[in-house]
């Protein structure tokens, strides 16, 4: 119920995002009068320059091994199989338009205020909109950030002719020669996804592996089957300079190293998006990565001033944000107590080509924490690339407490391994043992199965 006539809104959320989004509707349907504010598109990063069009080219992509694969099986292609970009960027164009308006419908459905319009927080309780009509000024009893985060790229001589992760869906055309810069999940994505619709792929980190924070043998699995795959990589290395020649980039890296490409990818990182926000004028501080620092509650050094998502610490995630705002709205008008998210057994996926599926701790981690612990670990030739003639291997990985038998890793490095982890996922949060594991029987022929017949330990 409205908390506070005095104010136009119990509830101004800024930032259409996923979290934003949920957040709105959920309280709004409580009876609170809620108001969201956006000033690009609905849906925010996931939607629209994120998740969703990623995994839509990572679909794509992955037909061109499809194709190969098929011979084996028996099946012949009339005519060498192409690729047309246009048809793929328009169509995802299209499905992105229709999510967009699903969205809106929800919001307006739910009763929830829709401003198209740039919003700033000028005090504790008051935000001012301006658009193309002008500037108006509201006021709410809470105000919540929810703007996430935006593409961040090094500087260096030619630096603007790189692209982020927000222009390069839209190309006018296909490169034909492609060059990622980065070694995160969002690179080793697009590395794979232009590799596998056809571009010379080049892959430049200045690390000595891909995908710091994830469990090692995870990371070398990965490299490995990249490689394997046709991905260029080049690591301890970092670009020096970039250059316009006719009909194409020349890329000078540190190692001395020059190549010629038609597009660069800038794939470095995202920071939180506070830019224009107005926190700096209220006294809000940011913390040394450049997010804002919550309670257990999401309120900010103000409390009327809440924040969620990419805007603080946690994983980079569409579900950890629409988890925070459900627990955002529990709290604040439900008026339940705050039962902190549990960020250690949050499933996450990395859809390169193969698929990273990883929940719990990795076994650096697990050594760290633990006395003693148990490794399970398998790699193999799926049943698929027998007839295929791939060398494609999966990756299988079980992390084991040695005290408790609790297992408290998994990981996969193979095809769906996003698919797969998420049953896992509900096995590690439960705090399942090792034993209830070799208790279930499997599902044959799979390679789910090899979770629940591992038996014994690739080493303590």
């Amino acid at each position: 119920m409205s908390a506070d006539a005095a104010y136009d809104f119990d509830l101004f959320v800024i930032g259409a995002g996923s979290g934003g989004v949920r957040a709105a509707r959920m309280a709004a349907a409580t009876g609170a009068r809620v108001a969201v504010a956006e000033d690009r598109y609905l849906g925010g990063t996931c939607v629209n320059v994120g998740c969703v069009p990623k995994k839509l080219y990572s679909y794509a992509a992955h037909f061109h091994d499809s194709f190969d694969d098929a011979a084996g099986f028996g099946w012949r292609l009339a005519s060498p199989a192409t690729f047309d970009w246009p048809t793929l960027r328009d169509n995802k164009t299209s499905e992105i338009k229709r999510l967009n308006g699903i969205y809106q419908r929800m919001l307006e459905g739910a009763g929830v205020t829709l401003f198209n319009a740039r919003a700033r927080v000028v005090d504790p309780h008051t935000v001012t909109l301006t658009n193309a009509d002008g500037e108006v000024s509201v006021s709410a009893e809470k105000i919540l950030l929810a703007t996430g985060g935006w593409p961040w790229a090094p500087e260096f001589p030619g630096s603007d002719l790189t692209l982020t992760s927000n222009q390069v869906f839209d190309l006018d055309s296909f490169p034909e020669r492609f060059l990622v810069l980065g070694g995160g999940y969002i690179a080793v994505e697009f590395a794979s996804i232009f590799n596998g619709l056809g571009s010379e792929t080049h892959l430049i980190y200045r690390g000595d592996l891909l995908l710091k924070g994830f469990d090692q043998e995870v990371r070398e699995f990965t490299c490995d089957e990249m490689a394997k795959k046709g991905v260029n990589l080049h690591f301890s290395a970092n670009i020096a300079r970039i250059e316009r020649t006719e009909g194409a980039l020349q890329v000078e890296l540190t190692t001395g190293e020059t190549l010629e490409v038609d597009a660069v990818l800038a794939a470095t990182g995202r920071k939180a998006n506070t830019s224009g926000l107005g926190i700096d004028v209220l006294g809000i501080e940011l913390n040394s990565e450049g997010k804002l620092s919550v309670n257990e509650r999401y309120e900010t050094q103000i409390p009327s001033i809440l924040a969620l998502g990419d805007l603080i610490a946690g994983p980079e995630l569409t579900p950890v944000a629409l988890a925070e705002a459900m627990q955002l709205v529990d709290i604040h008008f439900h008026k339940k107590t705050p039962r902190p998210l549990d960020y250690d057994t949050i499933p996450t996926a990395v859809f390169c080509h193969p698929n990273i599926g990883t929940v719990g701790l990795s076994e650096e981690a697990a050594r760290e924490k633990f006395s003693k612990i148990r490794v399970y670990r398998t790699d193999f030739r799926a049943m698929k690339h027998t007839l295929s003639g791939s060398q494609e291997r999966m990756l299988m990985k079980l992390i084991v407490d040695d005290a408790s038998d609790v297992v408290v890793g998994a990981h996969m490095v193979g095809e769906e391994a996003g698919e797969l982890i998420q049953g896992i996922a509900i096995a590690v949060r439960a705090g399942l043992t090792k034993e209830d594991f070799d208790r279930t029987v499997g599902i044959h022929p799979t390679g789910a199965e090899e979770f629940v017949t591992m038996r014994t330990p690739a080493r303590y």
